[in-house]
């Protein structure tokens, strides 16, 4: 399956609870089908005092969003695209690379 979305990617949440929100991807994980992103679907956690957090506690955390509850935040109109992808010649030398449906701008890779 082709990687519409990548780390460091700004996504806008589609669906769910945070719907309208963006943010940046902080991690994707393919197997899953799931994307984290950077102060979205927030979660608390009570965690164990550890040499990281000495005192322990109630600890907030990114918790995975499905890939279909997100969408690519289009670089020129700043609303949710689609993703396509496109073979692009420069000097003999193919290369693929993807682009924001919605108004045809490449997507810096």
């Amino acid at each position: 399956m082709a990687a519409r979305i990548k780390k460091d990617d700004t996504v806008i949440i589609i669906a769910g609870k945070d719907k309208g929100r963006a943010g940046k991807v902080l991690m994707v994980l393919p197997e899953a089908e799931r994307v984290v992103v950077e102060g979205v679907n927030m979660v608390k956690r009570h965690t164990k005092p550890d040499m990281a957090n000495p005192k322990g506690g109630v600890v907030a955390k990114e918790a995975p969003l499905h890939l279909s509850n997100v969408a690519l935040r289009d670089p020129k109109t700043g609303k949710p695209t689609r993703v396509g992808f496109k073979m692009i010649e420069k000097g003999g030398v193919a290369r693929k690379v993807r682009f924001a449906k919605g108004s045809g701008v490449e997507i810096d890779v």
